[in-house]
């Protein structure tokens, strides 16, 4: 039996992130992951970071990589109608940028600076539960080669995602759920072949959205709407490439250069939020907590706000006998939550096709793109959005 003051279940970017604020505060931590540090790193999402995250991993001297290899972006293109538009984010916002660069770089980072600092991840941890997080004195218990151990914490951070142990820990009636399930899912694909632009082309067309997006100069990510009941065996690499083409300008259609794919996966779009984020000693973050359409680009950097949170909260508590920030933690986060839920869920709906919806509603979505890309007040607050809200 050990014991640690936080103990933080996920070893994702917000776990991780986490451990990484604590440990320069000097609170110590312990990381238990059921997977295996190669399953984390297989999973791919998205990597557009919002000013503040950039700021969070430079905080923790994780920034290295990120700043030699990451892709600063001032503005995207929203292409409908067969052209295209800029959304010029510098000038719309003072100055601001986004960073394009993947979440499993960034996981990868946080990984490499927890192991050389010396701190203790548990991975490949097997039959994770929380037990007594309404009681001050919470504990883990989890087996590994066999045995099973005990964890004892002052707090619980549950960073584990939507599927994960801590919030299903939580009796039913504690907590109050949110969902809205969209209609459709995204058919996404890696390659190995230079972007068709240097910047992000959302595209609303009417046989359905696109999004041309990239990991590096040499490495693209696009994505396709589709229905849910399609299966990637039902996309070949050239059926993918050729409807990609279909929803583009004629210039980017003709840059478009094609390869092999090595990933191709579908992801269902839902908006989900649970509310409240706090259960005594129990405080869920990231995926836990909340789930954001992948549109608006929102997932990690949200996850990364609530953690900065957190980390302000229990370092407040263990260096101030300060319990505000805990005492706080929930309505704090579940602010700029919604917000990023409301914008997230806009996009979506302003650049996707609803099919049920018809006809109609593509020339609103048209009057509204046009009163968008016309209108400065109207690009200021996508802009704004899109770079991220103050904390």
């Amino acid at each position: 039996m050990t014991s640690t003051p936080v103990a933080i279940i996920g070893a994702g970017p917000a776990g991780l992130l986490l451990g990484q604020l604590l440990a320069k505060a000097g609170v110590d931590n312990v990381i238990i992951e059921r997977q295996s540090p190669e399953y984390v790193l297989g999973r791919i999402r998205a990597g557009v970071l919002e000013q503040i995250t950039v700021d969070a991993l430079s905080s923790v001297g994780v920034d290295a990589r990120m700043h030699q290899e990451g892709l600063p972006h001032h503005g995207f293109d929203l292409l409908f109608k067969g052209q295209r538009h800029r959304i010029d984010l510098a000038d719309l916002t003072g100055g601001k940028q986004v960073m394009v660069y993947g979440q499993t770089e960034v996981t990868k980072d946080l990984m490499h600076a927890r192991a050389a600092a010396g701190l203790q991840t548990v991975y490949s941890a097997g039959d994770v539960a929380i037990h007594d997080f309404d009681t001050d004195k919470p504990r883990v218990t989890y087996t590994q080669d066999g045995q099973t151990h005990t964890l004892n914490a002052r707090f619980i951070a549950g960073c584990d995602g939507f599927h994960g142990v801590c919030r299903a820990s939580v009796p039913p009636n504690a907590i109050q759920q949110f969902e809205k399930v969209y209609p459709f899912g995204w058919l996404g694909v890696l390659a190995d072949v230079p972007p068709v632009s240097d910047e992000l082309i959302y595209a609303n067309t009417q046989r359905g959205f696109a999004l041309c997006s990239m990991r590096s100069p040499t490495r693209s990510r696009y994505y396709l709407q589709c229905p849910m009941s399609d299966s990637v065996a039902q996309w070949s690499d050239d059926a993918f490439w050729a409807e990609l083409k279909n929803r583009l300008d004629p210039q980017a259609a003709e840059q478009l250069v094609t390869g092999a794919s090595i990933e191709k996966s579908i992801a269902p779009l839902r908006s989900f939020v649970a509310e409240p984020m706090r259960f005594g000693s129990l405080m869920l973050a990231g995926d836990a907590a909340h789930i954001v359409p992948p549109t608006g680009a929102k997932g990690l950097n949200l996850a990364v706000s609530d953690v900065l949170y957190l980390a302000n909260a229990f370092e407040r508590y263990f260096k101030e006998k300060d319990v505000g920030g805990v005492d706080g933690y929930s309505e704090q986060a579940l602010a700029r939550v919604w917000k990023a839920e409301r914008f997230s869920w806009w996009f979506t709906s302003l650049m996707h096709q609803f099919p049920e919806l018809g006809s109609f509603n593509q020339k609103v979505q048209e009057a509204e793109l046009e009163y968008l890309i016309h209108s400065r007040a109207a690009s200021t607050s996508l802009a704004e959005n899109y770079v991220g809200l103050p904390l």
